[in-house]
């Protein structure tokens, strides 16, 4: 957790007019949609098209991704105080669209690794600034519903282009998926000075709550989840070569997965009170996913679909209630604090899928490493559990 000034909003959703349906809302949906365009549509590609100098190097592009956006993001909230979340957002999109297009200059590891850790600092204040404003847009009682909705806005880019990256790659060539992922976050940056946000306040230590231990078992059940997910979409299209329609699918199911999970989700914290409940779940889910992976590496077939199917469905569930959890455990002074939390548990658990499974997949092979992201997640799923439900039902 971000620690000293934080990020803040007035407590019942920052600007007038707020909610699920409101003007603000919505166009923060937009440009979440068009900045996750980009991210998407390269995250399994950039690793293909280093592939030729192994799998370690194929999953240190992801790796240093992750890294640089992990780094920004714990700045996040210092910097939003200094310059405002219209600002930050505005600057993220251009950093992770504008360099995009040079990775069709060099398929040599050193500038794909220097392309990458630029786009990592624009993803990092685009992940941060993106769900805090799902706090500070809509008041504490919609906080799941608006959740599932950013989670859609998130996840749809990663539905339809993570499976397209791949699939048509070879049809057009690296060089126009590139100019297409640098584009896609430039027109969201267009859209930012038409985005009505809150001024961020500051707070001292003495007047903004905190999320203790609350934050714990959301924190660890996003960072296995994202283990599992990070090495799952940087190596399926490796670990089962000559299958490019069955990885297609399997990637498609992955992000299909999530959005059912996070709308799920969303419904069972807002409306039935079931925050934190559902964690253990997720996780379990996510393992038993891997566990099938393992199994689709060795045959292949249907095991490569559904597997990939199930990690979504359960990493969507984390997803959402771990996001709602933490609002509710820290409150309106540290939403932004609460945002970067989960985004640097997410992002450090890609980063570490890809780079640390693909150093197990180096020399023990593609089932070693699936296997051993399964052992985690089972190993962690006591941790994820939360005791004291923190948020509670609307009524509605």
């Amino acid at each position: 957790m971000v620690g000293g000034s934080v990020v803040g909003g007035s407590g019942g959703g920052g600007v007038t007019g707020t909610g699920v349906g409101s003007v603000p809302f919505r166009l923060m949906l937009a440009t979440t949609v068009l900045g996750f365009g980009g991210y998407a549509l390269l995250l399994p590609v950039v690793p293909l098209w280093v592939a030729d100098s192994g799998e370690f190097a194929a999953g240190a592009t992801t790796g240093v991704l992750m890294l640089t956006t992990i780094i920004t993001q714990l700045g996040v909230p210092w910097l939003v105080m200094r310059v405002g979340y219209r600002v930050a957002l505005g600057a993220g999109l251009v950093l992770l669209g504008a360099p995009t297009p040079l990775l069709a200059l060099s398929a040599d590891l050193a500038p794909v690794l220097a392309v990458s850790a630029v786009r990592g600092v624009g993803f990092g204040l685009l992940t941060v600034v993106g769900s805090a404003l799902v706090a500070e847009l809509v008041p504490p009682a919609e906080h799941g519903r608006a959740g599932a909705r950013y989670g859609i806005a998130v996840g749809l880019p990663q539905l339809v282009l993570l499976p397209a990256g791949v699939a048509v790659v070879d049809a057009v060539g690296f060089a126009a998926l590139f100019v297409a992922a640098g584009v896609a976050p430039l027109l969201g940056a267009l859209v930012v000075p038409t985005l009505r946000v809150p001024r961020p306040r500051a707070v001292t230590r003495e007047t903004a709550p905190r999320a203790g231990g609350a934050a714990v078992g959301p924190l660890m059940a996003m960072l296995v989840c994202s283990v599992a997910q990070g090495g799952l979409i940087t190596f399926l299209p490796l670990a089962v070569p000559g299958a490019g329609l069955l990885v297609a699918a399997a990637l498609l199911l992955t992000a299909a997965g999530a959005l059912l999970g996070r709308s799920v989700a969303g419904r069972l914290v807002d409306r039935h009170g079931m925050g934190g409940r559902l964690l253990l779940p997720g996780v379990l889910l996510a393992a038993a996913g891997m566990g099938l992976e393992v199994l689709a590496v060795a045959g292949g077939g249907a095991f490569v679909v559904i597997g990939a199917a199930v990690v979504g469905v359960g990493f969507g569930l984390v997803q959402n209630d771990a996001l709602t959890t933490l609002f509710a455990a820290s409150g309106p002074a540290r939403y932004g604090s609460a945002s970067a939390a989960w985004n640097i548990a997410y992002d450090a658990g890609t980063g570490v899928g890809a780079t640390g499974l693909g150093a197990v997949a180096d020399p023990f092979g593609f089932r070693a490493a699936f296997g051993l992201s399964a052992l985690l997640l089972v190993v962690a799923a006591p941790v994820t559990r939360v005791r004291r439900v923190v948020t509670g039902r609307t009524g509605t």
